[in-house]
Formats: C-alpha cells, structure tokens, sequence
C-alpha cells in the first residue's frame, strides 16, 4: 500500500506543478481581474484541474502496484500522462487563443476583447494603419478607446454589420484604437447613475448601491459604466475629477 501512495503522491506533486506553471504564467500576463471573470476562465481551470490534479493521480492510486513489472507500470502510468498532457495542452491552448488583448470604451460602454475575436484580416490592417496599437503574440492587455471611424459610410458600414450579425465591431478593429485619455471627453458624457443601467435587474441596482456606499462612492452620482465580456457584466465605477477606473464591482 506505501508503494501506491507514493506513486500518488509523486504523481500529484508534478501533476500540480505543471498545471500551477500554466496558469500561474498565463495569470500574471493577461487574466488578471478583470480579465478571469469576464472571460469566464473559471470553468477551463477547473476543468484542467480536474483532469491534472485529481483524476491522473487518482488513477496513478489505482493501477500503481509493486508487483507489476517495471515494463507493465511503465506502460500503465505512461497512458494516464499523456492524457493527461493532452488536457493540459488542450486547456492552456484555449486559454491562449481567449487571453484578453484589450479593454475599450467604445460609444457608451466597456467591452473586452479576447484575441480569439480579432481577425487575421483586422490584424494585418491594423499593423500597417495603426501599428501602435495592432497586437502581437506577446501583447498584454491594454484599456484603449476605441472610436466609431469619423467617415459616415465606414461608420454606418460597421454599425449595420454589427445589427445584422456577421460584421466586426470597432472593438474588433484595432486600427482605429486610440490612447485611452483621448476619450476622456467622450467618456466623460456616457457616466451614469446605476439606475440608468440597463442591463441590469431592479434588485442587482438596489445591492450595486448598496455596496457602493459601502466603498465610499456616491450611489446617486454619475459615476458608472457597463463593462461587457463574455461571461457577463461588471460596473466600472470611474473617479469624476480624473477618469480613471476605481473599482469595477461584480453583479452577482
């Protein structure tokens, strides 16, 4: 019995470690908050974890045995680690391809965009129109503004493809980003009380309130904006005097 638990206990120390390493690196370079909850990455996690830290060393438990010959336990515990390498380069694959790239204010909200929502055709623009802000495999997340194009046609072009479905949002198109302080002005006038929040229930308004007092802001004031991703919705809750985001607060 000590020979399974140590085969155990080995499995699981490396199967940790490799998986802590993953997501440790990925983390600290694009899903920190908000970036893990709007992205949802919570579920890929657990499920990596799942895989990798429980049911690989699990079955190590099972099928670890001293009496097998070194061939047979070889062979055994060979199987479970290369599923096991496959549930992790599959996860950390997926978390690469959704790693948050920007954060932008664009029209009247926040939105965040994954590099799996950029187009190869966008990024190619955006690196010979716009190279400043055009992404690379190593870019971090950025908070830009991105700006419907001035040009009437272009703007209708964009907006209608968004209604209609199929088209690329501007927060798509990294060309037109700009710096973030350059929409000050246009941020400035789309801050909202949380009553004007729409994209919220009665009761969510009534506990945002509440815990914005509790924070120290102001509930009745013009303070607030939606922040969209994939797996819901935040409020950003802005500093008046110099724009700049103060605490973004979950709604659930």
């Amino acid at each position: 019995m000590g020979f399974r638990f140590k085969a155990f206990g080995l499995h699981l120390a490396s199967s940790a470690g490799a998986l802590l390493l993953v997501l440790t690196a990925l983390y600290l370079g694009w899903y920190r908050w908000p970036g893990w909850y709007l992205t949802g990455v919570v579920k890929i996690a657990a499920m990596m974890m799942g895989v990798d830290v429980i049911l690989g060393p699990l079955l190590t438990l099972v099928v670890a045995n001293e009496k097998k010959s070194t061939r047979e336990l070889t062979r055994d515990i060979g199987i479970i680690v290369a599923v096991q390498v496959v549930a992790l380069v599959y996860g950390a694959s997926t978390l690469w391809i959704g790693r948050p790239l920007y954060y932008a204010f664009s029209v009247n909200e926040l939105q965040m965009t994954q590099a799996s929502d950029l187009n190869p055709a966008q990024v190619a623009l955006a690196r010979r129109e716009n190279p400043d802000f055009a992404p690379h495999w190593y870019s971090l997340p950025r908070w830009v503004w991105a700006p419907l194009p001035e040009d009437p046609d272009t703007r209708n072009k964009i907006v209608s493809g968004v209604v209609m479905g199929g088209g690329d949002d501007v927060i798509q198109m990294p060309r037109y980003f700009r710096p973030w302080r350059q929409g000050e002005a246009q941020l400035r006038r789309q801050l909202v009380q949380v009553d004007a929040l729409r994209q919220f229930s009665k009761s969510q308004k009534e506990s945002l309130k509440r815990r914005m007092q509790q924070l120290g802001f102001a509930a009745d004031q013009a303070i607030t904006l939606p922040m969209e991703g994939r797996a819901g919705f935040l409020v950003a809750i802005f500093d008046p005097a110099t724009l700049q985001v103060r605490t973004l607060l979950r709604v659930d």
